[in-house]
């Protein structure tokens, strides 16, 4: 009887439970009470976060359990996203709910997201520097654009193995936009730029609303080819919502298909940040990275905006150009939030939805030149 019990005991996850385990799970625990009590992008952190407690649940090898078998149901759903599946679909749901119309309203604003993605292309070098393989230090780099499918994207084709850390980086630091990006914008302006107010958009045709998803996938994909999987679905889905006859698909598209590719997304991504696999030194330097990575995206993008103050004659709110990254569309709403702190009567939202657009295109722009670049 007894004999019976310890073999029972030991298997267990309580006698295969390892350390690691035990800090994921906690860090899982975080993510979903940030999620939930704190509102930090629930829809990514509460299928993450509970992801990471099925990835670290201790299982015997062999039994077709863990995400890392060949043969378990988590390993079948992993497939998305080790093979570039799911970010297309996302960004197809992306499309069909986003509204072109400020960007097309006042063009210029598309440079603050071009600008800000120099923070991917100056991490890359760094990490280049530091030691890191070429492929690697790409998808590091891509983690600067705030954009999590784009860089499970990249990843999945350049560096695999390092799906985890930097997906969980990325989503990671989209939903600290709110905490980290503020301070950046107080430091890099000054109150009478915060105080700028911006000129009312004009009214955009539905005509430049239909061909710009098409005019624009044109232009993109033949600068960076390897940019169509992302593009092209994302471009797809904005003429789905604009074209008005194809209604039904855009609304399956922003609804159950993207909220089923994120559950899916989330889910695996979390589960495949076990403890024996994700806690290195590694994963440490790729966090540290990619913060900087942010940091540097938001800062160019304030940079340049004050810069092209010097030449315009009716000026930009400089805070615009942290909605750069392409964390859509928490980053805009930093900006109105920081802009309203110094004049609660400005709106800056509908405009800091410009740059915000522009840098989803260039990031997927950034990320196909990367691709290339390393094939």
């Amino acid at each position: 009887m007894e004999h019976l019990f310890v073999d029972f005991f030991q298997n267990t996850g309580f006698f295969l439970c390892d350390y690691r385990n035990i800090v994921m799970i906690l860090v899982g625990m975080t993510f979903i009470y940030l999620g939930i009590a704190k509102d930090y992008e629930p829809l990514l952190l509460v299928p993450i976060g509970f992801g990471m407690l099925m990835g670290n649940i201790p299982v015997f090898h062999g039994l077709g359990l863990g995400i890392y078998e060949d043969n378990s149901v988590l390993h079948y759903l992993y497939f998305g996203v080790t093979q570039g599946l799911y970010p297309p679909l996302i960004f197809l749901g992306i499309g069909a709910m986003t509204d072109f119309s400020t960007l097309l309203a006042r063009p210029v604003l598309m440079l603050l997201g071009a600008a800000a993605q120099a923070g991917i292309f100056i991490t890359f070098l760094g990490a280049l520097a530091l030691g890191f393989a070429p492929n690697e230090a790409a998808s590091i780099g891509i983690i600067g654009g705030a954009d999590g499918p784009t860089a499970i994207f990249l990843t999945a084709k350049l560096a695999p193995k390092l799906i985890g850390p930097i997906a969980v980086a990325a989503y990671s630091y989209m939903a600290l936009v709110p905490v980290i990006q503020p301070p950046i914008m107080r430091l890099l302006t000054s109150r009478k730029e915060r105080l700028i107010r911006m000129e009312e958009p004009r009214e955009v045709t539905k005509r430049e609303k239909m061909l710009f998803p098409i005019v624009a996938f044109l232009l993109c994909c033949f600068l960076a080819p390897a940019a169509l999987p992302l593009l092209g679905m994302l471009c797809f889905g904005n003429l789905l919502k604009e074209a008005v006859v194809t209604e039904r698909l855009a609304v399956a598209a922003r609804t159950s298909i993207i909220d089923s590719v994120t559950i899916l997304l989330g889910v695996t991504v979390g589960a495949s940040t076990q403890g024996d696999v994700f806690l290195t030194s590694q994963s440490v330097g790729i966090f540290f990275l990619g913060a900087l990575s942010f940091c540097i995206a938001t800062a160019c993008g304030l940079l340049f905006a004050k810069f092209m103050n010097l030449f315009l004659k009716s000026k930009i709110n400089p805070l615009l150009g942290a909605a750069g990254v392409s964390a859509v569309p928490d980053s805009a709403r930093v900006v109105q939030v920081v802009g309203q702190q110094e004049d609660p009567t400005n709106f800056l939202l509908m405009h800091a939805m410009a740059p915000n657009i522009s840098g989803v295109i260039g990031s997927a722009v950034a990320a196909g030149v990367l691709w290339s670049f390393m094939s």
